[in-house]
């Protein structure tokens, strides 16, 4: 990566840290689909003074922020990208594509077992790191200790190895290249293959008479056709990504315009909020704790948006989130319900 003073290509800053999953699949998207942008890296732990500034609860990475306007969570990422540069879209415009493309993210998203089993699995010496167990306090309801991880593993083996065999005996077994038998990889690909990527990468501690190519050719075959066409995009197509940090990032953000209509309430949805009610944004999983508040500007089946003040309270941006796995509630004394 180069770190020049320009701004960021596409108004685009992308907040993550390498080791997050979630944010591989927000980079290899961008990557495969020569989208420039720029990158700040951020702590592994809390306390992400960028965050702050910008006025951004949510704990979690990746964050992307296009202008003043502020992304939370891959699922919305992704499909913000794909809305916002149509011009050689990963997705599918097929309907039976389109559902196989989200089944893959809600099962490989939002089952517990998957993320959990990954959590399971991560290496034993991660939590050597001083501050790690603490920060990742009730993830996945596991206990943080060597020996809690270390017992815990062979469970998170007998679904991890399920879950190999599930690709290499349905999908794969056909002998196809990608996900949906395509001339190349799709947006399905992405949404199948992160959470096996990032386990063979980590080098997790799966034993090889258990998971390993051995055991599952087409799936590491697959894999490897996977990391070589991203290799072939870095090569051939992907424009240079800028780095920024901290402060020149959230600088421009906080300078910026935004990008995404403001949008409208949905009369009809089932919490009947109105448009600018007091509302809190936060995920109904362990991180909820963390919580967005601001005012409610937008409010779709799939998305919710609130505009909140920046750390500083000098600006107001704009945090976007989907509805699966958030909850919207409004703040006490705020009553513009419908």
């Amino acid at each position: 990566m180069e770190s020049p003073s320009a701004a960021p290509p596409n108004g685009i800053v992308l907040f993550t840290y390498p080791l997050s999953a979630f944010g591989r699949r927000v980079t290899y998207y961008l990557q495969l689909r020569g989208i420039a942008y720029a990158y700040c890296e951020q702590p592994f732990m809390l306390p992400r003074p960028d965050m702050a500034k910008l006025g951004v609860k949510y704990r979690k990475v990746p964050i992307l922020a296009i202008g003043r306007d502020i992304y939370v969570d891959s699922r919305l990422i992704l499909r913000t990208l794909e809305e916002k540069f149509p011009e050689g879209k990963l997705g599918s415009d097929k309907p039976e594509e389109k559902f196989i493309e989200k089944l893959l993210e809600k099962y490989m998203i939002e089952a517990p077992p998957v993320l959990g089993s990954m959590v399971g699995l991560v290496p034993p010496h991660l939590l050597d790191v001083p501050g790690f167990a603490e920060d990742r306090v009730g993830l996945c309801d596991t206990e943080w200790t060597q020996e809690a991880i270390i017992k815990g593993q062979p469970e998170c083996l007998v679904y991890m190895r399920r879950l190999f065999d599930f690709f290499e005996t349905t999908i794969l077994a056909d002998g196809r290249n990608w996900v949906l038998n395509t001339d190349k990889l799709s947006l399905a690909d992405i949404e199948a293959s992160w959470p096996l990527d990032w386990l063979i990468d980590l080098k997790a501690p799966m034993p090889p008479h258990i998971v390993s190519e051995k055991q599952f050719p087409k799936v590491y075959a697959w894999i490897s056709r996977f990391r070589a066409a991203l290799d072939e995009a870095q090569a051939s197509s992907a424009p240079k990504v800028v780095t920024l940090h901290g402060d020149a990032a959230t600088d421009f953000i906080l300078q910026s315009d935004f990008t995404q209509s403001g949008g409208t309430v949905d009369g009809g949805d089932p919490l009947g909020l109105k448009a600018g009610t007091e509302v809190e944004v936060y995920p109904s999983d362990w991180a909820s704790a963390h919580r967005d508040s601001g005012r409610l500007i937008a409010l779709a089946p799939d998305e919710v948006t609130i505009a909140a003040q920046s750390g500083g309270g000098g600006q107001e941006v704009h945090i976007h989130a989907p509805r699966t796995g958030f909850k919207v509630t409004e703040i006490a004394g705020s009553s513009t319900r419908v």
